[in-house]
């Protein structure tokens, strides 16, 4: 087995019990890591790359993204932006292209996507369906998605098709939908909101996911305060994402559950919807993560250090916390102990920064700092 030392890192943010290290070095064998400490102290290996002083951070792991899907929606955010507020229903203008767009064509779009990612350090990610809403649909949207990644979402509860009846669409994926869709996912998940699924729908779907083997997890609290944040908390689900309006009993919740807030603050950007607030959140002992979003409608962009700077300016992190929960929160909310963090025995999964602190993520906002991006040992691109 050939080994790899990683050496020259200026700054090595670990997130692990080491902390933040400098003139720094890791060992990478195979896919995993096999050492990480001070570079003075770095054991032999088989081949050596010079990071030059720049900085090192984990792979981000986002834990919320909408991949699959076919059109655009660009005018949906013009009016947005002109005024019109938004309320969810352009979802079905991207079911209607989706169902029309054939695999290879969906699969390349995921493809691109994922990349573009990638080039800004993203090294793992969660990618649900919920653009096709039948058997059919929601089943090869997942076959597609997991092509590139083992964190797979059944959404067939996104929203209700148009014309369906939703005591019948709830039977249909609690059903036949559900049936063809869990070979090919990990997660289940449900958008409990107004105009979607209430408590008891919400309920009702998750709990035949978890009946088939499928793990939990909810979009809440997006366009208001509702019952979904404390129905995640009281099921025990890994993750509940949005939580943009929450009541105190909302955040106890969260604190005594130990659900992972995942914020994604590209949605308020794009939707210019109130900022979550993540100081709230992490001063009640609540675990966050932030993730992108990334999804046609609603949040459009794939950069996670773009959610770093904005949680940062206006969600009341530090960096240090922000940096966490773009990696380590992240890896928190897809229930991983092998991502997020750069420690012996972890997935050698990793960014490089054109810059000599992490800090730099939200101090230079827009620019792209990521210059390599390390994927199971391997550079990526």
């Amino acid at each position: 087995m050939s080994s790899v030392v990683i050496t020259g890192i200026g700054e090595l943010a670990t997130q692990a019990e080491q902390g933040l290290l400098t003139d720094a070095a890791m060992v990478i064998e195979a896919d995993r890591l096999a050492w990480v400490g001070p570079a003075a102290q770095a054991p032999p290996a088989d081949e050596r790359v010079d990071l030059g002083g720049r900085a090192v951070i984990p792979g981000f792991v986002d834990s919320h993204s909408h991949l699959v899907f076919a059109g655009d929606r660009s005018a949906e955010f013009e009016a947005r932006m002109t005024g019109t507020p938004y309320a969810a229903g352009g979802i079905r203008t991207t079911v209607a292209a989706t169902r029309e767009a054939a695999d290879e064509q969906l699969a390349a779009n995921v493809a691109r996507l994922v990349a573009e990612m990638h080039r800004q350090g993203t090294t793992h990610v969660e990618i649900k369906s919920g653009y096709g809403l039948t058997v059919v649909d929601e089943a090869r949207s997942l076959a597609i998605a997991r092509r590139f990644t083992d964190d797979t979402t059944f959404l067939g509860a996104h929203v209700v098709p148009q014309g369906s009846d939703p005591a019948a669409y709830v039977d249909l994926v609690t059903g036949a939908m559900l049936d063809a869709a869990a070979p090919h996912a990990r997660w289940i998940d449900v958008f409990c909101e107004r105009g979607a699924f209430d408590a008891d729908q919400a309920r009702t779907i998750l709990n035949a996911g978890r009946d088939k083997g499928l793990k939990g997890r909810l979009h809440a609290n997006q366009l208001g305060e509702g019952p979904g944040v404390q129905l995640a908390c009281e099921l025990g689900l890994a993750a509940v994402d949005h939580c943009t309006f929450l009541s105190d009993a909302d955040v106890d919740a969260l604190a005594e559950s130990g659900t992972v807030a995942t914020l994604l603050p590209g949605v308020e950007f794009s939707t210019r919807q109130p900022w979550p607030d993540a100081r709230r959140l992490l001063d009640a002992g609540v675990r966050v993560a932030l993730a992108s979003d990334c999804n046609p409608g609603s949040c459009y962009t794939s950069s996670l250090p773009f959610c770093i700077a904005m949680a940062v300016r206006d969600m009341g992190m530090s960096p240090a916390e922000a940096l966490w929960s773009a990696t380590a929160g992240g890896a928190l909310a897809l229930d991983r102990d092998d991502v997020g963090v750069l420690d012996v025995g972890r997935r050698a999964d990793f960014a490089v920064l054109d810059a000599p602190s992490y800090v730099h993520l939200a101090y230079r906002p827009g620019v792209p700092l990521v210059e390599q991006t390390w994927i199971g040992g391997r550079r990526a691109g």
